[in-house]
């Protein structure tokens, strides 16, 4: 897996035992993301960074908040889906789709970036409970996994500021996503699992079948363009794994 430098910003490549320990960021996409090929093309991102000249000023103050919150946690690597995937390369995109939910998994913290909260609760509880269980962030479909899979996931709002960890968290948490329990969601049935993935949306009509891959604990390569068909390999790879009948509820 290939993870960003919290410090110089650099990208590096690891593989096995080799990858180090890392956070790792869970966030909306928005229309000034930062990708590989501007991590590579631009070697001196703090200069850059200060200059605020960037089109892209919103995805590099994302990048910014989050490595720096690594940085004070300890962590000298982070994994940032935006960046850390060259999706020129179908080959790396596969490979990285079916590795997401491991990579969320091993993280040693993730990072859920709200960037539709704008305060904390210790500036207005009632407004903030309000805004964290309205966030659009709970509405992602790639963004399920992304809460449940990780060891420990910390919340924070559109300025960094932390709004506790999703252990603290989770009665809103589980007002806004339908999920009764924060330990043991594994064991829910296939059709729990899908209901609660059924009110998100995607971008890419494929990836509401792809993004659930990890939760059923199934691969398949990704093929973009085959639309609606996705969601019916996802079921079939499901049925090969699974006996849980609960599935043809859906």
């Amino acid at each position: 897996m290939r993870l960003l430098n919290t410090i110089s910003y650099i990208l590096e490549e690891f593989t096995g035992n080799d990858i180090p320990r890392y956070a790792i960021l869970s966030h909306r996409w928005g229309n000034q993301e930062i990708t590989f090929q501007d991590i590579q093309n631009f070697k001196n991102f703090r200069d850059y960074f200060k200059t605020r000249k960037s089109t892209k000023s919103e995805g590099w103050a994302k990048i910014k908040g989050a490595c720096e919150e690594a940085v004070l946690a300890g962590y000298e690597w982070i994994w940032v889906d935006s960046c850390c995937i060259d999706k020129t390369s179908s080959a790396e995109l596969s490979e990285a789709i079916n590795s997401m939910f491991n990579w969320y998994r091993k993280a040693q913290v993730c990072y859920a970036y709200l960037s539709d909260v704008f305060i904390g609760f210790s500036e207005d509880n009632t407004r903030t409970s309000y805004e964290f269980r309205n966030s659009k962030w709970f509405r992602r479909g790639w963004t399920l996994q992304e809460l449940l899979a990780p060891r420990k996931l910390v919340f924070f709002n559109r300025y960094w500021v932390d709004l506790g960890d999703r252990k603290q968290l989770w009665p809103l948490v589980s007002s806004s996503t339908g999920i009764q329990n924060e330990v043991g969601w594994e064991t829910a049935s296939v059709a729990q699992k899908m209901s609660w993935a059924s009110k998100r949306e995607t971008t890419r009509t494929e990836d509401k079948a792809y993004s659930l891959m990890g939760l059923f604990g199934v691969n398949m390569p990704p093929l973009y363009g085959e639309g609606e068909n996705a969601f019916i390999r996802l079921q079939l790879e499901i049925l090969r794994t699974s006996d849980d009948e609960s599935i043809f509820a859906w």
